[in-house]
């Protein structure tokens, strides 16, 4: 039995052997089809394919106009990217608290943690499961601030009948090997304005635009720089896998809802665990199925006595000395920190896999 697990579509290999014999494997209409098919079956708005989820944040961050002394608000737990991305565009990183019972950002810590500088707030959906994006949304507005969600584990879930990828200025995405839909490497972002989404495109190869930069008779593009741009963009290799995976997104959403719903169902009124909290107004995209219990260490030896396995997956960032180190008053999150752990939810794991998991849990540590 394995924590995570990289679903590939048996499908793939055709779509990859295609690209490979055209011998064109750079960004062309297989990344234009992979960005139409996210858009078309996942709800995302303006989907910009990308070589990485951190690439989507960065690039987010940089038409949104974030830049030198600026401010973002984030939670610390996350994944480095989110951070790290905060500060390759020049901007910092400032920690607000999160709610204990969900693992994400409490709006009424984002509240306390603005200043003149603060910019943007950037809510992560820990777990897969969308944060308070209506209160959210009401303090940006209030304080004239940029959303920009870091989605990384929340590809297809839903809020308040919205997908993700459709509520805010910006939402970023990933599709690295261990996520719900994975093109090796890859990420994308989704722009709610047009204009900042063709920008956005530009600024992804390197500021140029593509649609409207024909070669010369010399054999170069003509065209103006205007604008500091990248080299983010996905290549065909990478999308044909995109495409085909995407194709078992149902299935593989599908397995991973209705394992969670067992679990939520059977490990319940357990002495030394909690349930995260679950609201019916959004549907998580159950990335990992986290749980809060008590003895932790002893709770991970009695699963691995089984041969199970189960992760913190990710602790609380803000103590690494790059973001400044550790940041006092953020209780929940030292709280969070002492008792969260994931338990495998994916896929690949069979019925029996599942009862062994809850039948060893109810066992007790």
């Amino acid at each position: 039995m394995n924590f995570f697990y990289t679903h590939i579509s048996k499908k793939a290999h055709a779509r990859v052997k295609e690209v490979l014999t055209t011998s064109f494997i750079s960004a062309g209409k297989l990344s234009d089809e992979f960005e139409n098919e996210l858009a078309a079956k996942l709800g995302m708005v303006n989907p910009i394919c990308l070589n990485s989820g951190t690439s989507a944040l960065h690039l987010g961050l940089e038409v949104a106009g974030i830049g030198c002394d600026d401010e973002v608000i984030l939670p610390p737990q996350t994944f480095i990217a989110s951070g790290l991305s905060i500060l390759m565009a020049g901007a910092k990183p400032v920690f607000a608290d999160i709610q204990y019972e969900t693992g994400n950002i409490d709006p009424k810590s984002i509240e306390k943690k603005i200043t003149e500088k603060t910019k943007a707030i950037m809510p992560v959906h820990w777990a897969g499961y969308p944060c308070d994006m209506d209160e959210i949304s009401k303090i940006a507005k209030i304080h004239n601030l940029i959303v920009i969600e870091d989605a990384a584990h929340a590809l297809g879930a839903v809020y308040k009948e919205k997908s993700i990828g459709s509520v805010s200025d910006y939402t970023c995405f990933s599709f690295q090997a261990i996520k719900h839909l994975t093109t090796g490497d890859g990420g994308a972002l989704c722009c709610l304005n047009k204009e900042k989404y063709i920008e956005a495109k530009n600024r992804s190869w390197f500021g140029i635009d593509r649609e409207n930069s024909k070669p010369s008779i010399l054999g170069e593009r003509e065209y103006e720089l205007t604008t500091l741009g990248f080299k983010f963009h996905l290549n065909d290799y990478a999308a044909a896998l995109g495409i085909a995976n995407l194709e078992d997104i149902s299935y593989i959403l599908g397995r991973r809802r209705e394992i969670a719903e067992i679990y939520r169902s059977e490990l319940i009124n357990i002495p030394g665990l909690r349930l995260l909290d679950y609201q019916n107004d959004r549907e998580s995209a159950y990335w990992l199925f986290t749980i809060l219990v008590e003895n932790r260490i002893e709770f991970i030896k009695k699963l691995l006595s089984r041969k199970i396995p189960s992760s913190v997956v990710h602790l609380g960032i803000d103590k690494y000395s790059i973001f400044g180190g550790h940041n006092p008053g953020l209780l929940n999150q030292v709280k969070f920190d002492e008792h969260q752990v994931s338990i495998p939810v994916h896929s690949d794991l069979s019925d029996e896999d599942v009862d062994l998991i809850i039948h060893t849990i109810k066992e007790g540590w």
